[in-house]
């Protein structure tokens, strides 16, 4: 049993540990294991805490034995994006400049993972300032794709989609900007949770002052392998904090949470190309959910294109105004042509322009709540297109712009601040297809649920898949 404890949910493993069946010690030796024998081909993870995870482990056992309470997570090992704040250890953000950038003190959702029992194995790769759809940096190296080094793992949180693809700990955190988690998590098969804006707080001490746009949309959440796992770290990552003003205590789950509900089934739109793949995975989780009693729908949602081009707008301004420095400072020289390229041929706003945008912003949210309030679930995929060759967005600005635009169904909803759920649904040539799942604010509820169903549809089983295919 204890070699194979790498291969467990949380949700499993932790039920073990809890029965005393299986000892925290010998979980994260098993965990790490295996990262010792994976992680030097994947470079998912930028630091392994081997040391101290071993020591918070012997600790977690001797307050089980001294019938301590435990925690949800009592002695399941977590790994821990390399742009939020641990201990102890450096917040780099995938920059050389930050590389001894040592962190005073723990991220709010960092705190509560730990009071929850996790126990910290490592941190997740992320590209520079954690601004590409590719996971490399200059200080930590390239992430590779499990499913094929010639592809993207996804970015920002391609580390994190990584390690949990290939078994380096069954829970990893991410954040989402503009799909950070979302599409991280289906480039590389595994289930990504997009929270609504102010659910988890999100806050770091080295870098307090967030811009905008980033208060707007950016969020923290979980990568796991399975559904009911980021059920589970969503009720710790979702603990308030005075450090995060944005945070809401919005209840967890609804007295109509498990009720089936009309779902509209976004797959294309016209200004847009779609890989026949995309779309066919959107059918079969449509059907799958029918199947569950759902009421299907095809329907597009309001003002989509305006939406993901609201997003890059009022990104890439505040971009100019509060990042541009930074990165050309500090970033590597693929960041900086990615910039370059975000920025081409988009102008910048003036006071006025700004301040009507984010008026009409508002009256994009209301047409989507009203959305929502005749279907409570849209389906749609995750991005128009297959996984990205690697580097493709330095082939120049125009390259960067059709990578954009291939990202629409990821960027209108995080200008917005709504919760999505990236669930895999198989494999087509050699690499995992999935959907997105998305709801109005703080029913992460309903998109779990969905989630489950097209989950328990599709039977499958990432890791399964990457043995099967001797990737892993």
């Amino acid at each position: 049993m204890t070699q194979k404890l790498w291969k467990l949910s949380a949700t499993e493993l932790g039920s073990f540990i809890q029965k005393g069946e299986v000892s925290a010690r010998q979980a994260t030796q098993s965990v790490l294991e295996r990262i010792a024998a994976v992680n030097p081909r994947i470079n998912a993870l930028a630091e392994v805490m081997a040391q101290e995870a071993m020591a918070a482990a012997e600790e977690a056992d001797a307050a089980q034995a001294r019938g301590d309470k435990l925690g949800v997570l009592h002695g399941v090992p977590v790994t821990i994006k390399v742009n939020v704040d641990v201990a102890g250890h450096a917040t780099t953000e995938g920059l050389v400049a930050l590389k001894d950038n040592i962190a005073r003190e723990d991220s709010p959702l960092v705190s509560a993972m730990r009071k929850a029992g996790a126990i910290i194995v490592g941190r997740n790769n992320t590209p520079a300032f954690s601004l590409r759809w590719f996971t490399d940096n200059d200080v930590h190296g390239r992430t590779l794709n499990p499913w094929n080094p010639a592809v993207t793992p996804g970015g920002s949180s391609g580390g994190a989609a990584a390690a949990v693809a290939t078994g380096m700990g069954p829970i990893a955190h991410g954040n989402d900007y503009g799909g950070s988690i979302r599409y991280p998590a289906w480039a590389c098969g595994v289930v990504g949770l997009r929270t609504t804006a102010g659910r988890v707080p999100s806050y770091k001490q080295s870098g307090p002052n967030r811009i905008l746009s980033n208060q707007m949309m950016s969020v923290q959440g979980p990568l796991t392998r399975t559904v009911a796992d980021a059920r589970l770290v969503l009720s710790v990552m979702a603990q308030g904090s005075p450090l995060d003003p944005n945070w809401v205590p919005a209840p967890l789950e609804y007295a109509d949470s498990a009720q089936p509900k009309r779902v509209a089934v976004f797959r294309k739109h016209a200004a847009y190309d779609v890989d026949p793949s995309v779309s066919a995975a959107v059918d079969q989780a449509a059907k799958w959910l029918a199947q569950a009693g759902y009421t299907v729908e095809e329907v597009e949602p309001p003002h989509f294109e305006e939406g993901a081009n609201m997003w890059r707008q009022l990104v890439m301004d505040d971009m100019r105004r509060g990042g541009q420095a930074a990165i050309a400072a500090m970033g590597d020289n693929a960041v900086k042509a990615t910039m370059h390229g975000y920025l081409a041929g988009l102008p910048s706003l003036g006071r006025d322009q700004t301040l009507d945008m984010l008026t009409r912003r508002l009256t994009i949210c209301r047409d989507w709540a009203m959305f929502f309030e005749k279907h409570p679930v849209l389906l749609m995929p995750n991005s128009w297109q297959r996984q990205f060759p690697i580097d493709a967005d330095l082939a120049g600005d125009s390259a960067v712009h059709k990578l954009t635009a291939a990202q629409a169904p990821l960027l209108g909803t995080a200008m917005m601040g709504l919760p999505g759920l990236s669930v895999p649904t198989g494999v087509v040539g050699g690499l995992p297809v999935g959907v997105q799942l998305v709801s109005s604010r703080f029913r992460e509820d309903l998109i779990l649920r969905a989630g489950e169903c097209i989950e328990q549809a599709a039977k499958y089983d990432v890791l399964a898949k990457l043995m099967e295919a001797g990737h892993c």
